[in-house]
């Protein structure tokens, strides 16, 4: 049996494995790394596999038809996301009806929390894996379609004759270390200098060393479908073996990006962590995301491991709404944590929404404000999205704020995420001019121009600089044109 991994090809350049799938206006890609690790897990259980990244190939449904035609696999597996869900259908039906006799395996947010709508709109889809698939697709493979096996697999969704069957939910991976390590599988199949993040030096690299978020934050989708609320996590020893196999092996890379929802969750475990890299005299520059609780003496022991920058979720500078949406933390935490990154050199790139349950426009002018207070190295704004499955597009819909369901006008003709809700305060159009808005006065402020774009930055920041940088002006620019 063979199986080929697919990051469905899409008419721009696409992260569907990010948690904002949209065009990104600065030049980040991220790896489909939900769809390597799986890959990974297949070759370990001797299934010939093969991963073909249609994005950074830009290929177009008939370079993809003729990647199948070479290497004749039995099933294919592939990702779909919200946004690009009716897209990625037609491009699946097309695949299917040259190729009737190949199993189609579909995973991700959109397919996890919507099974069965999924199934009926693509006729296309032989089986939907939700959650975590790590270990699901494989047992699907193995399978050889004797549908006795297929009915006792946890976490699949599909058709017998016409009817939608909904397998029991699988239990998440508790032990982590059972996953390849994914740097492997992206040396094998892909090329690291096609990704990037706008905050990371270039080539970086994307690995995971724990899966499940503990944390309520109402508007936020990955714990709602892929990974959970359980947290769990690699070993110590299991993550750093990777990150020393990265640096010897893939010298290449500049930055490791811990992609954890919140790689900071268990303070001790982070010390352990930053003491076996500081134990082996690894040499290693490397990010995640975190929270504002994080605390100094972490911190610290972080940045003598390598750390070069944080990616927190400020979300808003109004109170009011951080109790409202669940966040959990603090505006005294929050100007703490800035305080403390700028004590010990380590770089931040701050989130903001506006549009939150609990917004209105004193609280995004009272997010802006705020911002400046903590004045991150970079940031964003952005429209609060009603993902499905999440308590804030529960509470969207409850209030007939929400303009459509129709997917397919997610993303306007740009290739980025439309405001999709409607508030008594502001329309979609006006909160998107507010969102443009209040990223040109941050970035274009000559405080931010002279005092951070310029200062403390050697060769390797001013190059990620330039190269982010540029790519948000160019954007701007086609936004006046």
């Amino acid at each position: 049996m063979k199986i080929l991994f697919i990051n469905l090809p899409y008419t721009f350049n696409i992260s569907r494995a990010s948690r904002w799938p949209e065009k990104t206006k600065s030049g980040t890609l991220y790896y489909p790394y939900w769809l390597a690790y799986a890959a990974g897990v297949c070759e370990e259980k001797k299934i010939e596999t093969n991963l073909i990244d249609c994005i950074t190939k830009n290929y177009d449904r008939k370079d993809i038809l003729n990647e199948i035609i070479k290497y004749k696999p039995d099933f294919i597996m592939t990702e779909v996301t919200t946004p690009t869900c009716y897209y990625d259908y037609e491009t699946i039906n097309f695949i299917k009806e040259e190729n009737p006799h190949i199993k189609i395996i579909v995973g991700g947010t959109h397919a996890t929390i919507l099974p069965e709508q999924v199934l009926n709109e693509c006729k296309g889809i032989d089986y939907i894996v939700r959650g975590e698939y790590d270990f699901t697709i494989p047992e699907i493979v193995l399978s050889e379609n004797d549908d006795s096996k297929i009915s006792k697999i946890k976490g699949i969704s599909y058709r017998n004759n016409n009817e939608i069957i909904h397998n029991p939910d699988s239990e998440p991976l508790e032990n982590l270390d059972e996953l390849p390590f994914v740097s492997k599988v992206y040396q094998k199949y892909l090329n690291v200098n096609d990704y990037a993040y706008a905050f990371a030096q270039k080539p970086m690299i994307q690995i995971v060393s724990s899966r499940g978020c503990p944390n309520q934050c109402d508007f936020c989708s990955y714990p709602s479908t892929m990974g959970g609320r359980l947290f769990r996590t690699r070993s110590t020893k299991n993550l750093v073996d990777e990150i020393e196999y990265i640096s010897k092996s893939m010298s290449e890379i500049k930055e490791i990006f811990i992609e954890d929802d919140t790689f900071t969750v268990d303070e001790n475990r982070v010390d352990e962590i930053c003491d076996e890299i500081i134990k082996r005299n690894l040499k290693v520059t490397f990010s995640c995301n975190t929270r504002v609780d994080l605390s100094y003496e972490v911190m610290k022991k972080m940045k003598e491991a390598g750390c070069r920058l944080l990616v927190v979720g400020y979300e808003s500078g109004s109170q009011k709404v951080l109790d409202k949406i669940k966040k959990g933390i603090t505006l005294e935490k929050s100007l703490e944590f800035a305080k403390n990154t700028k004590k010990l050199g380590i770089k931040v790139f701050g989130c903001f929404m506006i549009g939150l349950s609990g917004d209105d426009l004193d609280t995004i002018n009272e997010t802006f404000e705020f911002a400046k207070k903590v004045y991150p190295d970079m940031c964003f704004f952005q429209q609060a999205v009603p993902f499905p499955g999440t308590d804030f597009y529960a509470w969207a819909k409850e209030n007939n704020y929400l303009i459509t369901e129709d997917y397919s006008q997610w993303l306007n003709e740009e290739g980025y995420l439309n405001c999709l809700l409607n508030y008594p305060y502001a329309s979609a159009e006006e909160i998107e001019k507010i969102r443009d808005s209040l990223m040109s006065k941050y970035y274009f402020s000559l405080t931010y121009i002279f005092k951070t774009f310029l200062s403390n930055l050697d060769f390797n920041e001013l190059k990620r600089v330039l190269r982010s940088g540029s790519a948000y002006i160019l954007f701007r620019l086609k936004k006046l044109i």
